[in-house]
């Protein structure tokens, strides 16, 4: 019940925004009940009058109103079925949308630390009960207790000594339902934690198939669903029993009731007390006030599971946005693009500081590479250029203004990325491009897949820019899939460019290919580039080496080149490895000057 406090709130919400289908079903419901009254009152008529003193005359009457009665019923039932149905349903449809909105504007922290296939089974699945929480099972609900209240006035008037003993039976059982309820709710709440770890999993085998194939894993991953499958299995069994215990309590509470009328108003007939119409309608009654409390039991797992889905969704919907934070309230206009560090310090965890001071300044119309070891701190920097992260301590400016006080969604829309691992979505080529601004008219998609050359693989497939690229992208190659990436970043048209190792997993022909477009897109914008390949960032305007989550080095390549520091480490080092195990002493060089004195080397530096 506690639990049940702690989430009215939430349920009074839900019940508001549907007050008035709430209300007409209420009242649909007592006058379906109200007409279920008229059957067991006509029987009392029937035997006590009708047939006890022969008044033939109420025949006709006392059959019209039965069937009148079922007519109303019928009719109430129908219209009832349609409309708490109908609003059950538009109220899960409301919630996936309410859901779905708030997790897109939870911060990427969140999506680090929770699986995809968790948060999926929070949108779609979670909500699924509440329909019965604030729809058919609360009315109903409601409705069976008000019938139960008229049924027990009817009780007590035909007779006050069977009714109290029949209350002491009841309320022995609703103390046996409080006790199942009260074990139950934490076993359905369990199961949908379940059930989400085991979606998530899932999730995660599927997209990752070629992985799990390309190490001959696919037995490791059904023993870890069948796993899963199991623990799912062994709590429905809990539940399982649970809910049974509960239906038999209330089929012992039938015969026990059953029992004591028979031998009790057997008694009161026998001594006059009572005739032979009230014990028909007080058995009639009886059926009427018990049942709401086997309806209770028929839809408490409903019921409960409404609850702990309403628990979880609760959950999701109190984590704060991006934007929630009243610190972030100025809106920022067009921006040109000057990013600024100034000593900032960063940390995922308490007490374990990832940057360390970290300053720099990066203006518009410049390339601005970050280079280092694994873990670094490179991706992390990138991270609070793109709002991802806010600085524990320092600032990172845009424009002079400190981007922890500036709302995202002013900043993000003059924001571009081109990661490695390019995402596509299972859409058309069209689409995909046209993700960056979907109100872009048909010339300036086109002129952006010109750009980035898109049109020279898009054409030639049989539906052109209709043609679907599958899950994640899988039916292009992994240049295609980058060029379609770099064409959406061109139409996004970008103040700041983020190019996350965008070229490091591709041929030198498609890297070719792309470095024309990434040469256009840079122009004029403040560029971020993270990459491997040092050869690739020989042009950039400034160089920044970090290691250990400080900046232990800067300038440009010839700069650094000539410091013989760290950077000189790297370069010779990787430029060595590259050479002793494909080329021919020497033919290193050749390549590399001719590559940098190329249209395609100086691409990722002036443009």
């Amino acid at each position: 019940m506690a639990r049940l406090r702690d989430l009215w709130p939430d349920i009074r919400e839900l019940i508001d925004a549907r007050r008035g289908i709430l209300g007409t079903g209420l009242v649909l419901i007592l006058i379906g009940r109200a007409a279920g009254l008229v059957l067991p009152w006509s029987t009392k008529i029937m035997i006590d009058d009708v047939l006890g003193e022969s008044r033939a005359d109420l025949l006709a009457p006392l059959a019209l109103a039965v069937l009148a009665a079922t007519l109303i019923q019928a009719a109430t039932d129908f219209s009832l079925t349609q409309l708490l149905s109908k609003s059950g349903q538009s109220l899960i449809a409301d919630m996936r949308r309410k859901v779905q909105r708030h997790v897109g504007r939870l911060p990427v922290t969140y999506y680090d630390t929770h699986q995809t296939g968790t948060l999926v089974n929070r949108i779609m699945s979670d909500v699924e009960g509440i329909r019965n929480l604030v729809g058919t099972g609360l009315v109903q609900l409601i409705g069976g207790l008000l019938t139960a209240g008229i049924a027990l006035a009817a009780l007590i008037y035909l007779s006050p000594t069977l009714t109290g003993l029949s209350l002491v039976l009841v309320g022995l059982f609703l103390i046996v339902l409080l006790r199942a309820f009260k074990k139950l709710r934490p076993a359905f709440k369990e199961r949908r934690k379940i059930s989400g770890e085991v979606t998530g999993r899932l999730t995660e085998s599927l997209g990752g198939v070629r992985v799990v194939k390309g190490y001959h894993a696919e037995g490791r991953e059904a023993e870890v669903f069948a796993a899963g499958v199991e623990r799912i299995l062994q709590n429905i069994y809990l539940t399982i029993t649970g809910t049974a215990l509960v239906s038999v309590s209330a089929q012992l509470l039938l015969g026990g009731m059953s029992a004591l009328i028979i031998w009790m108003g057997g008694r009161e007939i026998m001594s006059d007390a009572m005739t032979l119409g009230d014990f028909t309608a007080f058995v009639a009654f009886s059926a009427m006030f018990v049942a709401p409390l086997f309806q209770v039991v028929n839809i408490s797992t409903q019921l409960l599971e409404a609850v702990s889905g309403l628990e979880r969704t609760r959950e999701v919907l109190q984590e704060e946005t991006e934007d929630a934070d009243p610190a972030r309230s100025e809106e920022i206009g067009t921006i040109v693009g000057t990013i600024a560090f100034e000593d900032v310090r960063f940390s995922y965890e308490e007490d374990k500081e990832v940057l360390h001071g970290v300053s720099f300044e990066a203006r518009p119309g410049t390339v601005t590479a970050l280079v280092g070891s694994s873990g670094s701190g490179k991706s992390t920097i990138i991270g609070l250029v793109a709002g991802f992260h806010a600085p524990q301590m320092g600032r990172v400016l845009v424009d002079g203004g400190d981007l922890s006080k500036i709302k995202l969604s002013s900043f993000r829309p003059q924001l571009g990325v081109v990661l490695q691992e390019t995402f596509l979505f299972d859409g058309t080529i069209r689409q995909n491009v046209a993700f960056a601004r979907p109100d872009s008219g048909e010339d300036k998609v086109l002129e952006a897949c010109r750009i980035a050359r898109v049109d020279e693989f898009a054409e030639k497939f049989p539906e052109g820019y209709e043609t679907i690229v599958g899950e994640r992208g899988v039916k292009l190659s992994g240049g295609q899939r980058q060029r379609v990436a770099i064409a959406r970043a061109v139409l996004a048209d970008p103040r700041v460019l983020i190019l996350d190792e965008a070229t490091s997993s591709l041929d030198s022909e498609s890297e070719a290919l792309i470095q024309e477009g990434l040469s256009y897109l840079m122009k004029g914008r403040t560029t971020f580039v993270i990459a491997h390949r040092l050869s690739t960032i020989r042009r950039a305007d400034q160089i920044l080496v970090v290691e250990e989550g400080l900046i232990v080095e800067r300038g440009t390549h010839q700069e650094l080149y000539a410091a013989e520091g760290r950077y000189r480490e790297l370069y010779d080092r990787q430029h060595g490895l590259e050479a002793n195990l494909f080329l021919a002493p020497g033919e290193g060089d050749k390549i590399e000057n001719s590559f940098a004195e190329s249209d395609e080397g100086a691409a990722l530096g002036k443009g």
